[in-house]
């Protein structure tokens, strides 16, 4: 039965990448099915364990898994899935776990999930589910987790609710919840967490009831529409955070003081009278104070920052902004680490408050990222890393990669609990500390915590393989985290799973002998292959690198593993495959902006803020190209007749000259120098004032490398790739490279730039096309009319010059500096209304005009013994900076 039904719920499912295909053959015992754990030897007894995690399934859960009579454990996270959840889960009695956060679920929830009498947890956040919390859901006795926040689950909060005896964590922010908090919920007698942020209790009160909850660290309720009066909450004893912000709370805050643990208390954007009561100080852990936007009146008690002794990783951040507080009583000397914002208060009109009026800001904490002791290392080949906690310096190994996230934190500043998050975590999954590299940090809406973490193997000197995991102890720590066997925690609540990714030196780890394993096929899905790098940095091409590839560590020689590291350029900031995670929600389809023959490309967001186009290879998932986003597209979205606001000549121009100076760069400024091999106009991008950017190298070559007697060969010869159009004919036909393999390709993408036409269209050459005007004395009537006038004069110079470059003859084409040169020219000679119309981006391309790059005169190339040989495609990366 239990062979059948997996059949079926696999045929309900999309399985793009070939994920599942071992369920097509044998049975789940015999034939390691993906994801299907055998339990205790028992027949009918499976598990869809955390294996089935993020593998981009869609299509929908098929009623057949309330077949899986035994099954303890569902896990469907983080894919595409959508449809409704089925009613017949309800029969599975068995089950302990249902994870089905990170999808696309619609639908209500079935009340028959209320029956289940050995559930766990249930996870259905950051859905689209819909409808009311079914009354049922009291009888859930042994359920310690309700996570069910980003939804749009609606209606009132059930009373019966309050009959659960194992309620720990109640997540239900960011729904559409209406009518009143129910009183009831002070009698959950472990309930720790009650996190209800963005719903719509219009006009109710907070309950007095609350005040009661004996065992709460946590209540979070912004942005509910709350009124009435603030509870007294300090006979709660062990309450950590505090968020009632963003509803229209009234009357003064309670004199009486917070328990001791208190980290965060948030009372801002309310309609509080008063003054601020002297309870806010002597709280030893308090970090972040904000009662901004009320109505406070009288004085600021500086008690609540004094005696404060907070050591290089505490801060206190005190925000009383937009008040009505007249003056400080006491010193207005602030300790170390201590921030206060008055801006918008009467008292900051004295002169010697000053320092206290100016803007705040709460991202200052926003994120972090480890730092590395390894500079003075000899390289140490991708996949491998070094350890920056091992007490080894040096040390080279293959991390475990997971991606985890704090749902539910009890503190606004991670940085104080950092080194006892450390120790939490390892002693959890039974590690040495030092086997842990928190590698980066980043704060997300709700607030969440999202991590990037790195587990080594522990250094054993005697050892041939301390270098990696062994079997054992890789399918221990991915089932501590797949079945939640870490325990949980008061200060950093729960946790979830966004990813574990193993590396490709584990792609053996897993043994196909075991009857509970996973065959090599099945790990097609789940082994992710090395970071790798492949590209070179133009003076128009903002790029930022990630890692290089190797296949085997022990295979690699020294002089190999110092020659073939990782793709290093000055002033050129190195990213971790964790800030390129958090930066785009883990990859979340959501953040994707287009996909190429390279892979796919996302739209992130850096740590700092800054906007970024990452470019993921399909082939190896941690082959990264990390670009400035360009919002204006490329240059074919703006030449096609869809444009909205067509190219004048000078931009177009301008486009011309920024590209070719990109070339030149690449040509011979670049050491090595490097043939582009694909220049087109899709892959030249504009940013916000149309400056032109050159893009995407994944098909670019290192330009020859010199010979024993330091003769430079005139060509590389290599498989001819390209797209078709661009292609150098002659390139074509010898398969021999030359830097004029580019400027051929760059002379089509100029008249694209005049005509507005395609490389090739319904059969039509635009080489073969414009030659024939040119030589008839026609060649205006092909120029684009949509951009509107311009001098015939400068554009009969660029028709002459686009065409020089697109010759058959390699030798007949000018070198990309004559094509600069020219260029520069031509644009001396544009009128000067011309150049206005261009606006607003003239002086930046002024600047680039000046640029060390735009020099006309030709260096001789050079590549170092390292590189020899080298193919951007291949993944082995020699250094390359400006000559």
């Amino acid at each position: 039965m239990g062979v059948t039904a997996l059949r079926a719920i696999k045929k309900s499912l999309v399985d793009p990448n070939k994920n599942l295909s071992s369920w097509n053959r044998g049975d789940p015992c015999t034939s390691n099915w993906t994801g299907v754990c055998r339990l205790k030897e028992m027949v009918g007894m499976f598990n869809l364990l955390g294996l089935l995690l993020k593998m981009n399934l869609g299509g929908v859960l098929s009623p057949e898994l309330g077949r899986l009579s035994n099954v303890t454990i569902l896990d469907f996270m983080w894919n595409n899935i959508g449809g409704s959840i089925p009613k017949e889960i309800g029969n599975i009695t068995s089950l302990e776990l249902l994870l089905l956060n990170g999808n696309q679920l619609t639908g209500p929830l079935p009340e028959e999930l209320g029956y289940l009498p050995n559930l766990d947890r249930i996870q259905i956040d950051q859905n689209n589910i819909s409808g009311p919390l079914p009354v049922s859901f009291s009888y859930l006795n042994k359920t310690k987790h309700f996570h069910m926040n980003n939804n749009s689950i609606s209606g009132q909060i059930p009373r019966e609710l309050f009959r659960l005896p194992s309620l720990v964590h109640f997540l239900l922010d960011n729904n559409n919840l209406s009518g009143y908090l129910p009183p009831e919920f002070s009698e959950l007698p472990n309930l720790l967490i009650l996190q209800l942020d963005n719903n719509h209790f219009d006009g109710t009160t907070i309950p007095a009831s609350y005040s009661n909850m004996s065992k709460l660290l946590k209540l979070s309720l912004r942005n509910c529409n709350l009124q009435g009066e603030i509870p007294n909450f300090s006979q709660i004893p062990n309450l950590g955070y505090l968020d009632l912000s963003s509803n229209q709370l009234n009357g003064s805050i309670p004199p009486d003081r917070l328990s001791k643990n208190i980290t965060t208390i948030n009372l801002s954007n309310n309609n509080l009278t008063g003054t601020i009561p002297t309870n806010f100080s002597g709280l030893p852990v308090l970090q972040k104070l904000s009662i901004a936007n009320n109505s406070l009146s009288g004085s600021i008690p500086a008690t609540i920052w004094q005696n404060r002794n907070l050591n290089g990783n505490e801060s206190l951040i005190v925000d009383l902004q937009n008040n009505k507080l007249s003056n400080i009583t006491d010193s207005t000397t602030l300790p170390p680490n201590v921030t206060v914002w008055l801006k918008g208060n009467p008292l900051c009109s004295s002169t010697n408050l000053v320092q206290f009026c100016g803007s705040g800001s709460e991202d200052q904490n926003n994120g972090g990222s480890s730092t590395s002791n390894t500079s003075d290392c000899p390289g140490c080949p991708p996949p491998y890393q070094y350890s920056s906690t091992s007490p080894v310096h040096c040390f080279c190994a293959a991390p475990l990669l997971v991606g985890y996230r704090l749902k539910s934190p009890g503190f606004s500043d991670f940085l104080p609990y950092r080194s006892m998050f450390e120790e939490y975590l390892t002693t959890g999954l039974d590690l040495v500390l030092n086997q842990l590299n928190l590698d980066s940090f980043a704060w997300e809406e709700g607030p969440r915590l999202n991590m990037f973490l790195k587990l080594f193997p522990v250094y054993n000197a005697p050892s041939n393989d301390s270098f990696v995991f062994n079997t054992s102890e890789v399918k221990r720590i991915m089932n501590m985290f797949t079945s939640w066997q870490i325990p949980d925690s008061d200060i950093f609540g729960p946790y979830e799973l966004l990813n574990f990714t193993l590396l490709s030196v584990y792609s053996d780890v897993i043994s196909t002998s075991s009857s509970s394993s996973l065959s090599k096929g099945a790990l097609a899905g789940i082994v992710l292959g090395a970071i790798a790098g492949a590209v070179a940095l133009s003076a128009v091409v903002s790029l930022l690198i990630l890692r290089g590839r190797m296949k085997n560590y022990q295979a690699v020689s020294k002089s190999r593993r110092l020659s073939k590291a990782s793709m290093k350029i000055d002033g050129v900031k190195d990213f971790s495959y964790g800030e390129m995670a958090m930066a785009t929600n883990n990859f979340d389809s959501s953040a994707q902006v287009g996909q190429g023959g390279y892979g796919k490309v996302y739209r992130g967001i850096l740590a700092d803020g800054t906007v970024v186009a990452i470019k993921r290879a399909q082939r190896d998932p941690y082959r990264m190209l990390i670009y400035e986003f360009m919002s204006n597209g490329s240059l074919r979205d703006h030449l096609s007749g869809n444009s909205k606001e067509p190219l004048s000549f000078a931009m177009r121009l301008r486009i011309a000259l920024a590209s070719a100076k990109g070339i030149l760069y690449l040509h011979t400024e670049a050491n090595p120098p490097i043939f582009h091999r694909d220049i087109k106009a899709t892959n030249i991008l504009l940013d916000s004032n149309y400056i032109a950017k050159v893009a995407d190298f994944g098909l670019s070559r290192l330009a020859p490398v010199p010979d024993i007697d330091g003769t430079v060969p005139a060509h590389v010869s290599t498989v001819v790739k390209g797209t078709p159009g661009y292609l150098d004919p002659e390139y074509f036909l010898t398969h021999k490279l030359t830097d004029k393999s580019d400027v051929y390709s760059l002379g089509v993408v100029f008249l694209e730039l005049l005509t507005g036409m395609h490389p090739i269209s319904h059969g039509k050459n635009i080489v073969r096309e414009v030659n024939i005007s040119h030589q008839s004395g026609k060649i205006f009537s092909v120029i684009d009319g949509r951009m509107g006038s311009y001098p015939s004069e400068c554009v009969a110079k660029f028709v002459t010059l686009a065409l020089k470059c697109c010759q058959d003859e390699p030798d007949s084409r000018p070198s990309m500096a004559e094509v600069v040169r020219e260029l520069e020219n031509i644009w001396h000679m544009m009128p000067e209304s011309d150049i206005k119309m261009a606006d607003p981006v003239v002086s930046d391309v002024e600047k680039v005009m000046t640029s060390p790059s735009s020099s006309s005169t030709l260096k001789n190339p050079f590549v170092s013994s390292d590189a020899s040989g080298s193919n951007l495609d291949s993944g082995v990366i020699p250094t390359i900076m400006p000559r």
